[in-house]
């Protein structure tokens, strides 16, 4: 994901930042300069990053802060604060209430990925219990129909069209009036694009509006078009009252980050970003874990959320338990495995995974890391249940690793490296250990848990150095307020520092 290339460049900024001696003028401005590099590389406006600049410096008068004071800590912050700002576009104008009907309207350009979203849409809130329909008012694009159709049965997901009617907006009121009465909560009409913005397009989308009357209004967004994203966007809120956006795209364009600040700058709230072309490479657009993410701290919060959605219920409980309790073997690795091959894109679960994602997941190498996954489980499958329990690394002896290698069709260097990477894994595991875990919906009651104690057991050492050790943390979390930790630079304790 070309994101990721903006993250780790502006990361890179920080810990260079980091690894000087003195923090001064000079310092920071080859900092700020690294990170303005990185933005407009990204198709960032000029005007957003040369603000974004003079506000990190105001905020960071280095001769008015006292000698007490942990300047790395506050520029980092000031830069999280400052990225976020730049991508907060607001709150949607709707947000759908399970087991109440709501018609949910899609609007955008043609190419813009609108009927795949569509159904990506329907998909995500069907996973957590919604009652999805979709209905294709598209008679424009030939095949459109059939897209849809091919998308939905796939999913599982009912949907409404026709070959034979021309009329939009017949088909949009028959289509949402069908699935009124069979009770389903969350109608989505897929409509018309063109190649550009031009009065046929408009007309069409408004006479559908005023006859579905949606609840919501979304506009499909191609991220590619950069900077050009604020004209887009305006023109399709003074056509029509959209109350929402998703940029699609976003795997592989480097005027994604020109896209999601221009978007912002419209204050047209953004949802959902698409992230590939399979059904679940699509992601909530929430800024503070975005943000978090971007930099390379992480999403605990994130992650627990999806643990809670792919994890089967009865299995949470002990799962969260072994988690609290910091015990790691080989078996609890396996079945982590199994449900990060089920979570979707690797990538996405392992950026938002504590230590897992700069050695195991590589950026741009998630198809290797996969199969490197699958690979160590098919080693641990050679394994004796007395292994696979134990959490005393001197077990594994030289014929132990002979016998697994022989067993699983794989040398020995491939065993002793899986093995090493348990360790490395175990050992992160560990530092979780005592942490309260919030239940489904309480991520927050997580950050409100922990102490600064807690906390710096998390945080990996080279962090805790940086932020100024325990009294620089206790700090932290006093000047932020515990609600904000983990979603703020809280989320840091996710990061993946050796």
């Amino acid at each position: 994901m070309v994101l990721a290339q903006l993250g780790g460049s502006i990361a890179r900024a920080l810990q260079q930042m980091s690894n000087a001696t003195i923090i001064d003028e000079k310092v920071l401005s080859e900092c700020l300069n690294e990170i303005s590099r990185a933005l407009l590389q990204s198709d960032v406006q000029f005007k957003l990053v040369r603000d974004m600049q003079a506000n990190i410096k105001r905020i960071v008068n280095l001769d008015d802060l006292a000698a007490g004071h942990n300047k790395r800590r506050i520029i980092q912050q000031a830069v999280f604060n400052e990225l976020c700002k730049m991508l907060d576009p607001g709150k949607p104008s709707f947000t759908p209430k399970k087991g109440k009907t709501s018609v949910v309207m899609f609007v955008g350009l043609q190419g813009s990925g609108k009927t795949t979203t569509c159904t990506k849409y329907a998909y995500y809130h069907q996973k957590k219990g919604w009652k999805p329909a979709l209905v294709c008012a598209d008679t424009f694009r030939a095949g459109a129909f059939d897209q849809l159709k091919q998308n939905a049965t796939k999913t599982k997901i009912p949907y409404y069209g026709s070959y034979m009617e021309s009329d939009p907006v017949k088909i949009a009121v028959e289509g949402v009036e069908t699935f009124k009465k069979e009770n389903r909560d969350l109608i989505i009409v897929d409509t018309s694009g063109r190649h550009k913005q031009e009065a046929a397009l408009f007309e069409e989308m408004r006479q559908v509006s005023e006859a579905t009357k949606p609840d919501l209004i979304i506009f499909v967004m191609d991220s590619s078009i950069g900077q050009a994203a604020f004209d887009q966007a305006q023109a399709f809120k003074q056509s029509v009252a959209v109350g929402a956006v998703i940029i699609t795209k976003m795997d592989g364009h480097a005027k994604g980050g020109g896209a999601l600040s221009a978007v912002a700058a419209t204050k047209s709230p953004v949802i959902f970003i698409g992230t590939g072309e399979h059904m679940e490479e699509f992601e909530v657009f929430d800024v503070k874990p975005f943000v978090s993410r971007l930099l390379g701290m992480g999403d605990w919060s994130g992650f627990m959320d999806k643990i809670h959605e792919v994890v089967p219920t009865d299995q949470q409980p002990e799962l969260l338990q072994k988690l609290s309790e910091g015990s790691f073997t080989l078996r609890l690795m396996y079945e982590q495995f199994q449900n990060i091959l089920k979570m979707g894109p690797i990538g996405q679960v392992f950026s938002m995974l504590p230590g897992f994602s700069a050695e195991l997941m590589p950026k741009g190498h998630e198809k290797e890391s996969q199969a490197k996954i699958k690979r160590y489980m098919t080693m641990m499958d050679s394994m004796t249940n007395a292994e696979l329990d134990s959490t005393n690394p001197k077990l594994m002896n030289e014929s132990r690793i002979m016998r697994i290698a022989r067993g699983s069709g794989r040398s020995v260097r491939d065993v002793t490296e899986m093995l090493e990477e348990y360790k490395r894994l175990a050992k992160i595991w560990s530092k979780m250990k005592g942490l309260k875990i919030p239940k489904k919906g309480e991520m927050s009651a997580l950050s409100r848990n922990m102490n600064a104690q807690q906390m710096s057991k998390v945080l990996p050492p080279q962090m805790l150095k940086q932020i100024g050790g325990m009294g620089g943390l206790q700090s932290l979390m006093k000047q932020m307020g515990s609600k904000d930790m983990m979603g703020g630079m809280g989320g840091m304790f996710g990061r993946g520092d050796k």
